[in-house]
């Protein structure tokens, strides 16, 4: 029923107010799918350059997977005008990472946002997000986080970004990633990853999951795990 471009993201995503007659909300709208031999920017260059939204909606499928989706907004691909995107509930936050750290807040409860910030660090490290920044993580009233826009993810990197990043890990979390099936996986996001994405995630869950092991068999496992 109404519509307005975003302030927020390279990516110019439109703002989208929908209705049923009944409930009326917000959501954020993203079509970008840009492919590009060659993309320099100002510190590297990136070869075989994705930008796109069915990066969106294969997170969220991935985070279904690992029993996280309450961490990422339901992404859905729609069409809206001439335009096919991902579609997202408008998040009820208050902040987000950007605003806290200029605010210098610090949230109530820190050991509740410590484990959350490990799974989102976790996932972070699984989808290889070449445009990981503190705009995309979000705050809700509660000090829930949210982790948004995964345009640039799904890098066919067989390595991690940032291992030194991963201290601590959900038991259940942890469970889900020794379990999770790259056959599985393929079927959910069928659409939207290519089977060399498929792989490159896979094989970075297993990378995680050594050096999670590792540092339990250093540390003790209720050291690491929670």
């Amino acid at each position: 029923v109404d519509s307005k471009h975003s302030d927020r993201g390279v990516t110019n995503p439109w703002r989208l107010t929908l209705s049923d007659g009944t409930v009326t909300h917000d959501a954020s709208f993203q079509a970008i799918d840009e492919h590009k031999t060659q993309m320099v920017f100002a510190n590297r260059t990136e070869l075989n350059f994705v930008d796109s939204y069915k990066y969106n909606i294969a997170a969220y499928r991935l985070a279904e997977l690992l029993g996280i989706d309450d961490m990422l907004p339901v992404y859905v691909e729609r069409k809206w005008q001439r335009y096919t995107g991902s579609l997202s509930w408008w998040l009820p936050v208050q902040m987000d990472e950007v605003e806290r750290h200029r605010r210098k807040l610090e949230p109530p409860d820190q050991d509740a946002w410590n484990k959350q910030m490990y799974k989102i660090r976790v996932l972070d490290e699984l989808v290889y997000d070449t445009d990981p920044n503190l705009t995309n993580v979000l705050i809700g009233k509660d000090w829930k986080i949210y982790r948004i826009d995964f345009t640039r993810a799904f890098r066919q990197e067989n390595k991690l970004q940032n291992p030194n990043d991963l201290v601590r890990c959900d038991r259940k979390l942890f469970e889900r990633l020794k379990a999770l099936d790259g056959n599985e996986l393929a079927q959910q996001t069928k659409h939207y990853l290519t089977k060399g994405e498929v792989q490159g995630v896979m094989a970075r869950r297993t990378k995680i999951v050594d050096y999670f092991q590792k540092l339990i068999a250093e540390k003790g496992e209720n050291e690491v795990l929670y």
